[in-house]
């Protein structure tokens, strides 16, 4: 099939331009609304050939892997109209449900960088390849360095082939804590019954805090700890956080001035507690999330912890089990913070309750919408949204919006 030259009409939500071609849309990665370029392929996902009329937007990618790695998409696109489009998302998906909101301008959280990077690792022939998978495809690119990642992560690659020397074909993920990198690896279970006696030294020999592999402690120099407001919490192996310190940080001030003065609140799908913790620092919390380590993790940093509210924290499959209408009576406000699926059966318990006020939190513009529309339905108000860049450089975008009754 010959090269198509097309002129691209907008951005898609993947970050792909979006183009018409022969009575139907294709999408074509690496090019920027107003372009002319040649693309090819067959489908409705081309590959871009050439940009012959590039767009006054267009800027210098400063990844040297970019274009091949599958990380990043939108390196070549100048900062505001980028801010603006990952803004758009938002806002587009509450269209797609009838919703007209005005969504805040969008704020940049990457801060000094990812603080948590997988890393994918084979082993051919005695090599160690160590990096991310190439866009659109299951070839391995081989990576020293990431420059979206927070510096204390630049050693993340060198540690995830040295552990490849040992377990071949694996997983690492790693995290910077306070303490030092937490290491956590998924690998063969043969291979690590084979080599567990021969990756305690990697601890002191890598310089990590703590190394695990497939959910085993396998040794911990320091225990990786992380600070929330007022508490210090020990983060669980993989445990999960917010892929930046100022996303997170970011997402809790919005998140806390939503709340306002209420005095009562549950937070729902809490995690380690990045919102509970500060929140308790003046109002009562009742915290839930169906991770056993994570709650277990909350509630020694509650013990450990002075100067909080009253607060507990507890077990529960929200998807299954949603707090019902009766439980939520002496709550001033709710936050929720769904996995990206959303939380569809929770927001239907919220739409029946009179909690005063919602605090949707999501990583996911489709499914916050999809649950906007619940609350809307059952007379919640939408007061207002936020779009939150933490994942810069990609099509995902966070949300924080206050609901009102």
């Amino acid at each position: 099939m010959s090269d198509l030259t097309l002129t691209i009409e907008g951005m898609g939500k993947r970050g792909e331009g979006v183009a018409a071609h022969d009575g139907r849309i294709v999408f074509v990665p690496g090019t920027l609304p107003g372009e002319v370029v040649k693309a090819a392929g067959d489908g409705d996902r081309l590959s871009l050939v050439v940009v012959e009329q590039p767009s006054p937007d267009r800027v210098a990618p400063f990844c040297r892997h970019y274009g091949r790695c599958g990380g990043c998409q939108l390196q070549h696109w100048r900062e505001a109209p980028y801010e603006a489009w990952k803004g758009s998302l938002v806002t587009d998906a509450l269209k797609a449900r009838g919703i007209a909101c005005e969504v805040a301008p969008c704020i940049d959280a990457h801060g000094a960088g990812r603080r948590r990077v997988a890393i994918h690792v084979r082993k051919r022939s005695g090599v160690v390849t160590a990096g991310y998978m190439e866009a659109r495809s299951h070839t391995l690119l081989d990576i020293d360095q990431c420059p979206i990642l927070d510096p204390t992560l630049n050693g993340a690659f060198d540690i995830a082939r040295s552990l490849g020397t040992r377990l071949g074909d694996c997983d690492v993920a790693v995290t910077a804590t306070l303490t030092g990198l937490d290491v956590s690896v998924k690998a063969e279970r043969d291979v690590l019954a084979r080599e567990h006696g021969n990756l305690a030294g990697f601890v002191n020999a890598l310089r990590l805090a703590r190394l695990s592999v497939n959910g085993e402690v396998i040794a911990t120099a320091v225990p990786p700890r992380l600070e929330i407001g007022k508490a210090t919490v020990a983060l669980p192996p993989g445990g999960f956080l917010q892929a930046t310190a100022a996303g997170e940080e970011t997402l809790a001030r919005l998140v806390l001035e939503a709340l306002g003065k209420a005095k009562s609140v549950a937070d729902l799908f809490c995690g380690i507690g990045p919102f509970a913790l500060r929140i308790a620092e003046r109002a009562r919390v009742e915290a839930y999330d169906n991770d056993k380590p994570a709650i277990a993790a909350l509630n020694a940093a509650i013990r450990a912890s002075s100067g909080l509210k009253p607060m507990t924290a507890a077990v529960r499959d929200l998807f299954r089990e949603p707090l019902v209408p009766n439980e939520m009576k002496e709550l001033d406000a709710v936050v929720f913070d769904p996995p990206r699926a959303g939380a569809e059966a929770q927001a239907r318990q919220l739409a029946r309750s009179k909690v005063k006020t919602v605090v949707a939190v999501s990583c996911d513009a489709g499914s916050f919408a999809r649950d906007a529309e619940i609350l809307i339905g059952g007379g919640y108000a939408l007061k207002g949204v936020t779009a939150v860049d933490q994942f810069k450089y990609s099509s995902h975008v966070e949300v924080v919006a206050r609901f009102a009754r």
